[in-house]
């Protein structure tokens, strides 16, 4: 259902077609007006990447006439939500996403390839274990805040109506009063585990819940930024009637999304280049020289939707790039530490019963374990063929320098015992992913990331990893930061930009909003 029913699929101001969600309040921010297409001849623009945020970019200028080259350096799209044929023909992923209903921005890029997103299921619940036996659970809540908070606080075995009796609450109204950037400029010094320390947030439910949603940044709660876990909380839960729960592929990503986007920007009269990792790019009076594996090619304008270490490295390899700050900017970039990812094609099914996703903690390497054949088409014709099941394991901000089979026979462990009938299964196969190249967004990082401009109007950045003053993270900011930065290169050639979505960017209670600003002038005063 349209989150705004009545309205045709187009408005009649010619804006693009509103989300389809619950919440009434979700936020329009409205394309720039301009020219539909180039008057004359229309300007070269290359994008570096091809996740999330280059293709969203290459399809936001291509549908504006645009021409357009595409270069991601692997063998496919899709940047850290990719897929690759392992040697048997079964396909390897970086583990699963959740594709939440207030992602209104990648989903509409999902929209331009699959209008219906048929492609898409949803998931019933996504519940959480802690190692003492606790369990959450976010099937069934109320979907409008804040009565969604009291449903969660009632059948909470881990937060209580004593624990909320016992939180700092003027403290804690500043989850309910979030304002981006304001909310940053508050909170970002502080790490996210000593906020939730400070309001004392009871510990069961900081380690069952916050410790799980703060490592979907791939980083533990002492390391990430106060700012971004109440950002995230806003998203989620206290500023969105979406709900909590999500969506997910049917079958594999290249399947569900990659292959039919690389066939919509061929349509659009994109080049697609994968397998072609831009070495550098130099800058020219009327615009940009990117050389990619020995040819060069001049562009008008340029969009850089690289992950941190790729952008790290082309940035120190074309020194006329930007400005000496704006490259310190880049260069000071940091990655998470290191997550492995582990697939297993077992010679046994975990019990039907078992949810698709199940976020743990407490048992000390597993963060996550999925069971891929109980939604993906692929994974089930494996466990159809041979009656086993296809595992995902998932281990967050692990040690510098650990040893990946080490880590990997603990999370074998691990899985034994939260799921007690795949103790002792046979892997028919494995694959392992240990990467380290995820933004971390620490305490006091906020004000010094790469924002989408740059001092160089023709040159934009895109990506999860810039600063967007704005309620979205993880992919929805990577769609978003590749729509703006699309934006900003149309508005300066007269073309008309995209509209934009978000999660309202502000408390939805004005009681609670006053109660925070009572709070803050009296820790001011």
């Amino acid at each position: 259902m349209s989150a705004f029913p009545g309205l045709p699929p187009f408005l009649l101001t010619g804006r693009e077609a509103p989300p389809s969600g619950r919440d009434r309040r979700a936020h329009l921010l409205p394309g720039r007006p301009g020219r539909a297409r180039p008057a004359g001849e229309a300007p070269r623009a290359a994008v570096v990447g091809g996740g999330i945020a280059g293709v969203a970019a290459a399809v936001a200028l291509a549908e504006r006439g645009v021409r357009v080259v595409l270069h991601e350096r692997h063998g496919e799209l899709g940047g850290r939500v990719r897929g690759w044929t392992t040697s048997t023909g079964e396909t390897m992923t970086r583990g699963f996403h959740a594709f939440f209903r207030q992602y209104y921005n990648l989903r509409a890029l999902l929209r331009r390839a699959d209008p219906g997103l048929a492609g898409f299921r949803p998931v019933a619940d996504y519940p959480l274990l802690h190692a003492d036996g606790t369990r959450e659970s976010f099937a069934r809540l109320p979907l409008t805040p804040p009565w969604n908070v009291a449903g969660f606080v009632l059948r909470s075995e881990t937060f209580t109506l004593r624990d909320v009796a016992r939180m700092d609450t003027r403290a804690a109204t500043a989850l309910f009063d979030v304002s981006l950037p304001r909310t940053y400029a508050e909170l970002d010094h502080v790490d996210a585990d000593g906020f939730l320390r400070g309001i004392r947030f009871p510990d069961a439910a900081r380690h069952l819940a916050f410790e799980v949603f703060s490592r979907s940044f791939f980083a533990h709660p002492s390391e990430l930024s106060a700012a971004e876990l109440v950002a995230m909380f806003h998203i989620y839960f206290l500023g969105s009637s979406e709900g909590l729960l999500f969506d997910v592929p049917r079958d594999a990503y290249p399947a569900a999304i990659w292959n039919p986007l690389r066939e919509h920007l061929v349509s659009l009269g994109v080049e697609v280049r994968t397998g072609s990792a831009v070495d550098r790019v130099a800058r020219r009076a009327d615009g940009y020289r990117v050389s990619a594996d020995g040819r060069d090619e001049d562009v008008d304008a340029l969009v850089l939707a690289a992950d941190v270490n790729g952008l790290r490295a082309l940035v120190a390899a074309s020194p006329d790039l930007g400005t000496p700050a704006w490259r310190a900017r880049v260069a000071d970039l940091r990655t998470t530490p290191p997550f492995l990812v582990s697939r297993l094609w077992l010679d046994r099914p975990a019990r039907p019963d078992r949810a698709p996703f199940l976020g743990t903690s407490g048992f000390g390497r597993l963060d996550n374990i999925s069971v891929l054949d109980h939604f993906e088409a692929e994974a089930r014709r494996y466990r159809d063929r041979t009656g086993g099941s296809v595992v995902e394991l998932h281990a967050y901000a692990l040690d510098e320098g650990c040893d990946q089979d080490e880590v990997v026979a603990t999370l074998l462990h691990e899985m034994g015992v939260v799921y007690p009938e795949l103790a002792g299964a046979g892997a028919r196969q494995e694959e392992h992913v240990l990467s380290a190249d995820c933004p971390l967004f620490a305490p006091g990082s906020f004000t010094a990331r790469p924002t989408v401009a740059t001092p160089d109007p023709t040159l934009v950045v895109a990506g999860d990893l810039a600063r967007v003053d704005l309620p979205v993270a993880l992919m929805e900011r990577a769609a978003t930061t590749g729509f703006q930065a699309a934006n900003a290169l149309l508005g300066r050639w007269g073309l008309r930009g995209h509209d934009l979505w978000a999660v309202p960017n502000r408390g939805r209670s004005a009681l609670l909003r006053r109660a925070a600003r009572r709070a803050r002038a009296g820790a001011r005063g």
